[in-house]
């Protein structure tokens, strides 16, 4: 009996999960154009204002919809790892069409199959820029809290309109 209730749990849990991706999918945000590299720059200054506003050290990095590297900026005396992890939250936030936090509160709630997403950064800090309707690129910050990095990201993203 106990296996028959794991056994339809699992399945439960598996059409949830199958559920909710085919609800978010239902009505994406389709692609645009790839961020120009002023646009990239203009992104990436408006977060590196907030991040100096509050005297963080952070790496930001700006990609296109398919996640290439576009811009890159680092403050002086951000830790070594926060390049490569602002860059894949980049990556993650564009290729998925959604903010890494998305992911960070999946694996919060227990989803633990999110760490089994390739590209999947579970942590805030990646934001789509979305221009006109569509997405044409996104950005990543790191090098602070999570919540510092989703400041410094969102100041970024909502500097395109």
């Amino acid at each position: 009996m106990l296996v028959k209730s794991v056994t339809l749990l699992t399945m439960v849990v598996i059409l949830a999960v199958f559920a909710c991706g085919a609800a978010a999918q239902q009505q994406p945000t389709p692609y645009g154009m790839p961020i120009s590299l002023e646009i990239a720059k203009k992104a990436a200054a408006a977060a590196v204002v907030e991040i100096q506003k509050n005297n963080w050290y952070m790496a930001v990095a700006v990609t296109d919809p398919a996640g290439n590297l576009v811009y890159f900026e680092k403050i002086d005396g951000t830790q070594t790892a926060s390049v490569n992890i602002a860059i894949a939250k980049s990556r993650a936030a564009a290729q998925f069409k959604r903010p890494t936090k998305v992911f960070q509160d999946a694996l919060a709630a227990g989803n633990t199959y999110v760490l089994g997403l390739p590209g999947t950064v579970p942590s805030e800090g990646g934001i789509p820029i979305v221009s006109d309707g569509k997405i044409i690129g996104a950005i990543g910050v790191s090098g602070g809290t999570g919540q510092q990095d989703g400041v410094a990201a969102k100041a970024g993203a909502d500097a395109i309109k």
